[in-house]
């Protein structure tokens, strides 16, 4: 298995994309990340086969983007401030389909940027967030008509 540090920089924009589509801020996206990668490096003992660190690496994330999500649940929101010249810059960012998956609800958000974005198969998404084949399936089908639905109407929904 290749030094951790290779193993983290080849999976970074994997992280990132992962953690700003289910987060939708960078700080908090951000953070999800670094303790992600905290959590792998003091977990990488319990790691059966080196051929699953990606899959195992994007379901710890996962796990991280829920806590924080749940914390922020909690908060009052208060008047987001943020230095634009601080915010990681990728050209996918700017790709219109993504803009409208951005805009789906996070269940068909998460499985559409699992299954395209990271080219993960169906079984292995299941495995990620812990539901049926069939569900990953569903959710698949559900988002390809509502991002069909709102690529024709040339429409961007906003949560």
């Amino acid at each position: 298995m290749p030094p951790f540090e290779v193993l983290i920089n080849e999976n970074r924009l994997s992280l990132y994309r992962v953690a700003i589509g289910i987060l939708k801020n960078e700080e908090d996206a951000d953070d999800a990340i670094q303790q992600t990668i905290i959590n792998t490096y003091y977990g990488m003992k319990n790691l059966i086969k080196d051929e699953y660190f990606k899959t195992w690496l994007i379901k710890i994330l996962i796990n991280e983007c829920n806590k924080i999500r749940s914390c922020k649940s909690k908060l009052i929101p208060m008047e987001e401030v943020r230095n634009t010249s601080e915010v990681y810059e990728d050209s996918y960012l700017d790709n219109e389909v993504l803009t409208v998956v951005k805009s789906l609800a996070e269940d068909m958000r998460v499985v559409i940027l699992l299954y395209y974005y990271e080219d993960f198969s169906i079984k292995t998404i299941s495995k990620i967030l812990n539901i049926a084949e069939g569900t990953v399936k569903s959710r698949l089908s559900r988002s390809r008509e509502k991002l069909d639905e709102l690529l024709k109407e040339g429409s961007i929904v906003n949560e």
